[in-house]
């Protein structure tokens, strides 16, 4: 019976397959340009593409302005993403040692940064530590739990990749004489890594969006100048399609070179 299933859900299509997943195919991408049409005729109407609303695309000083945002939005997402992958490291570690007294605290710090929204550490690090006394830039407030809330999943990731190595190979390693440490860093990791790199892209990819919370703490990234444009020109759609497009920039960035990172080397 289970055999069957394999092969209904991992057998290649036959021809009625094919044609009724291309005349889907067909049929969503027809309406998405029609959602596109509608969404673009709507914008048209309420004057959104007007000459008058994208002159100042002409001016260098409007670009500046984007790019130090941009450059505000690449600074707190690289530090984040810098913390992410050395405390997620930590908490792997912990989260893995056969000692109650290491293993607990860390399941415990990974279960409550994956479970509360980075948006309520930014709050934290915006109202209450100030009250205690402890008080940061705005960089660091919103770096900080950006990169922290990242850690918790990136641990995750982490295990994962680990638990994907095959039991074999560290078998082999202890059998060499090699210790759990050197085990662990020579044969175990490396191997992890090269099973969950698209996993952690994609986390990079979220830490770059999570930096559009700056606006709670009045951080200059993208998002936040990208705001001042629209309230001084009260050019909403053009904005935020040049915002949009330098996003998708930036995440094609990082996945290129992942998959260059990713790549064997010979």
């Amino acid at each position: 019976m289970s055999r069957a299933l394999e092969d209904v859900l991992f057998s290649d299509l036959g021809p009625r397959a094919q044609a009724l997943t291309r005349a889907a195919g067909v049929a969503a991408a027809v309406a998405l340009v029609l959602l596109a049409a509608a969404v673009v005729h709507r914008f048209q109407a309420a004057g959104q593409f007007a000459p008058r609303l994208w002159e100042f695309f002409a001016w260098p000083t409007t670009w500046a302005f984007l790019a130090k945002g941009l450059l505000g939005t690449l600074a707190s997402a690289a530090m984040a993403a810098l913390i992410a992958l050395g405390f997620g490291l930590v908490l792997l570690l912990g989260r893995l040692s056969p000692l109650r007294l290491l293993r607990w605290p860390a399941v415990a710090v990974i279960e409550f940064l994956r479970g509360v929204p980075t948006l309520l550490l930014i709050y934290v690090c915006f109202l209450v530590l100030p009250s205690l006394g402890i008080r940061l830039s705005a960089y660091w407030m919103l770096t900080l739990p950006v990169g922290l809330s990242t850690a918790a999943v990136v641990a995750e990731v982490y295990r994962a990749g680990v638990l994907a190595v095959p039991r074999g190979q560290t078998e082999a390693a202890r059998a060499l004489g090699l210790t759990e440490a050197r085990v662990f860093t020579l044969v175990v990791f490396p191997q992890a890594l090269r099973y969950i790199v698209p996993a952690l892209v994609a986390q990079l990819v979220i830490v770059v969006k999570d930096t559009t919370f700056g606006y709670v703490v009045t951080y200059g990234e993208l998002m936040q100048n990208a705001k001042v444009l629209i309230a001084n020109y009260r050019s909403l759609v053009p904005v935020y399609l040049a915002v949009a497009v330098l996003y998708c920039g930036v995440n094609y960035g990082i996945s290129v070179a992942s998959r260059r990172l990713g790549r064997p080397v010979h």
